[in-house]
């Protein structure tokens, strides 16, 4: 391991865990893939980072935990399970390696890099929150930065071919957890999360809605320039991230209210952002931007982790 830049370990050697090595391996300036964990000895990500020198495991956390360089392993990566992270959590904090969660269990603070890392940035363990939540939440929180969002709802629809066992498993955590990052990160006062697994053929890519419902004397011009801003800052980490088109509002007043779920009949503004996320293909074929978003913010959280903690050591 360089002295300039942190070990970390990866657990869970499928499609995620596999993409963030290789993102890590490829770009990161301050880590370096110290182990890659999973269960499955014959698995694809295992095999490709024996091949690319990155020492393995088939046993698991605790594998990781008998391994001779575990001891220099400072940040932990878990794209398992929301069941399997409660182990590992408890685990990897015994030993005091800091863990960044890319599954739904939401054990750690709600963490999306452009919105609140800086407020989280000592928390023990961080949630990723979920692919869905790292598209919308951005601009969710753009729009209440500048005006109440009553109600904020997403749509995450992703192909059906990127969506691996873990998502699959995960379903209902995906729409609680985010829709509750959408009211504690996002600053709505009420959310709600949908995701919709798409069999298209050619399989497409993903894309993200987001409505927030605000008062009828929002400033609109202020809204679209924050939220287009917001969406640049989100692209910075994740290049294919981006407005499928303009933003749109659509006004309800006394003659046509709106029935916003949880508040009932009222008037006021419909923000309508449509967004699309290509992935890198760095593993992952590009109509998998749900994958990518996460591995991507998440290695945008270890990047800033890791550069906080050799300035702290003077490393």
């Amino acid at each position: 391991m360089s002295s300039a830049r942190i070990s970390v370990a990866i657990i869970g050697s499928g499609n995620i865990g596999t993409d963030l090595m290789i993102k890590i391996l490829r770009s990161s300036e301050h880590l370096d893939v110290g182990a890659m964990v999973g269960i499955d000895p014959d698995s694809d990500g295992l095999a490709r980072a024996s091949r690319m020198g990155v020492p393995t495991t088939a046993q698991g956390i605790d594998g990781l935990l008998a391994m001779p360089n575990f001891s220099d392993i400072r940040i932990a990566f878990d794209a398992t399970s929301a069941g399997a992270h409660k182990v590992h959590d408890a685990k990897l904090r015994a030993h005091g390696v800091r863990v960044v969660d890319l599954t739904p269990a939401a054990i750690g603070p709600f963490v999306i890099p452009v919105v609140n890392f800086d407020d989280h940035a000592e928390a023990p363990n961080v949630n990723m929150v979920t692919c869905g939540g790292q598209a919308t939440i951005p601009v969710v929180q753009a729009v209440s930065s500048l005006a109440r969002v009553q109600y904020a709802e997403i749509v995450a629809a992703i192909s059906s071919k990127s969506a691996g066992s873990g998502t699959r498993a995960n379903i209902d955590e995906f729409t609680e957890t985010t829709s509750r990052a959408i009211v504690e990160v996002g600053g709505a006062d009420q959310g709600k999360a949908i995701i919709v697994l798409n069999p298209a053929e050619p399989p497409l890519i993903m894309r993200d809605t987001v409505y927030c419902f605000v008062p009828p004397n929002a400033d609109t011009a202020a809204i679209a320039a924050a939220i287009e801003k917001r969406v640049a800052e989100v692209a910075r980490y994740v290049p294919g991230y981006r407005l499928k088109q303009q933003v749109q509002f659509e006004h309800f007043g006394d003659d046509n209210p709106q029935n916003i779920p949880g508040v009932g009949w009222c008037t006021g503004i419909k923000v309508a952002v449509y967004l699309e996320v290509e992935g890198a293909g760095h593993y992952l074929p590009a109509y998998a931007g749900n994958l990518d978003i996460m591995t991507s913010a998440a290695m945008s959280v270890g990047e800033r982790i890791a550069q906080a903690q050799t300035a702290t050591e003077g490393v």
